[in-house]
């Protein structure tokens, strides 16, 4: 099977930095579309930033200029760089991604969430 799995989450101070990475794992041939999307209680969950297999990013504008989307190919991994976090962009974020697969085709797939809490 295929799976993405999110780290880097954690507490950190309005005003700082953090970095998530999003790793695919299982019989993958590539990726193409990945995205990070994030989620507070009682809200729907929101793009936040994504980039297809020819390089075009998108970002939300409550995110411009303050978070970075990247890409390792060579890793099946991909990365969202914050700064200037803000108390409002706390949420679990989530990493969702086009995955071609060897056995299974293309699939859409999302890993499980980890937690950024923006405090002081």
């Amino acid at each position: 099977q295929v799976q993405l799995v999110e780290s880097g989450g954690g507490l950190v101070q309005p005003g700082g930095s953090l970095g998530l990475s999003c790793a695919a794992s299982g019989n993958i041939l590539s990726m193409d579309y990945m995205a990070w999307a994030r989620q507070t209680p009682g809200k729907s969950r929101e793009l936040v930033a994504s980039t297809n297999g020819v390089g075009v990013r998108y970002y939300a504008d409550f995110v411009k200029g303050r978070f970075t989307i990247s890409r390792d190919d060579s890793r099946n991994t991909f990365y969202l760089q914050m700064n200037g976090l803000e108390p409002e962009d706390t949420a679990v974020y989530f990493c969702n991604a086009n995955v071609n697969t060897r056995f299974y085709g293309r699939m859409n797939v999302w890993g499980n969430g980890t937690l950024v809490t923006v405090s002081s």
